[in-house]
């Protein structure tokens, strides 16, 4: 049987990886991805041959791995995170209509969202959105409605791709629209690296965060109007009596 998998390898850290997300890697006899992923879990299978291309060149890599996966090989293709999150499970199962019929199976990993979370405290424990501010795919006219709704509807917002070199005041863009709704006192933080080497955590008011640099390796959490700080932890409560 013809054999793909997509596969999530969560922060980066080996940790962080399932076993679910080892075993398909292990089972698998080339292992495709974006260049720095590949740079974090190709040293784990030395014995195992790799295909990269830098960003952008989704398309180009994904089709790689469909036509090696047609010929015969097992394949892994491997995303940060969740590979149905920002990951590439959507764009694998749309281009394998052009190849003969091969068995796709998506291997779960820990998004950005969750172990952020996990290392603030607990600020997605009720309701939340997760909105990327990257209008690479999306036109910014689509986030700014998706910020206002979220916003208005009272969710907690974990923001992806919250800034790069040409975009650089897009988390100021974003906090401007989100201030519009919220408490310039709501409780947000970030998390830079997460899961790696040289992690790095603050939490601070709506306010202060909209003059924070911030890129690509940061995920953004903006809590609700409930999100309040614990023992130095930032928690959305759920609503559970406890008198």
């Amino acid at each position: 049987m013809k054999k793909l998998y997509v596969v999530g390898i969560g922060p980066g850290d080996t940790k962080n990886m399932t076993a679910a997300c080892r075993d398909a890697i292990e089972q698998s006899d080339v292992i495709v991805g974006y260049s720095r992923y590949i740079e974090l879990v190709a040293p784990l299978y030395p014995e195992k041959r790799t295909l990269d291309t830098p960003m952008t060149r989704e398309t180009e890599r994904c089709r790689a791995a469909l036509s090696l996966a047609a010929k015969g090989e097992t394949v892994a293709v491997v995303c940060s995170g969740d590979a149905g999150v920002y990951g590439m499970a959507g764009l694998i199962y749309e281009l394998s209509e052009e190849f003969p019929i091969i068995e796709i199976e998506v291997v779960p990993g820990v998004t950005a969202a969750l172990a952020g979370s996990a290392v603030l405290g607990a600020p997605l424990t009720h309701d939340f959105a997760v909105i990327s501010l990257s209008d690479l795919l999306t036109p910014w006219e689509v986030i700014e409605k998706r910020l206002s709704c979220a916003a208005i509807a009272d969710f907690c917002i974990a923001l992806y791709n919250p800034a790069s070199k040409k975009r650089l005041d897009y988390l100021q863009k974003a906090c401007e629209i989100l201030l519009r709704h919220r408490s310039p006192e709501t409780v947000c933080g970030l998390v830079r690296n997460i899961g790696r080497e040289g992690q790095h955590t603050e939490i601070m008011p709506l306010e202060q965060l909209s003059r924070k640099q911030v890129d690509m390796f940061t995920t953004v959490f903006i809590g609700n109007a409930q999100t309040k700080m614990v023992n130095g932890k930032m928690v959305t409560p759920r609503g559970y009596r406890f008198d």
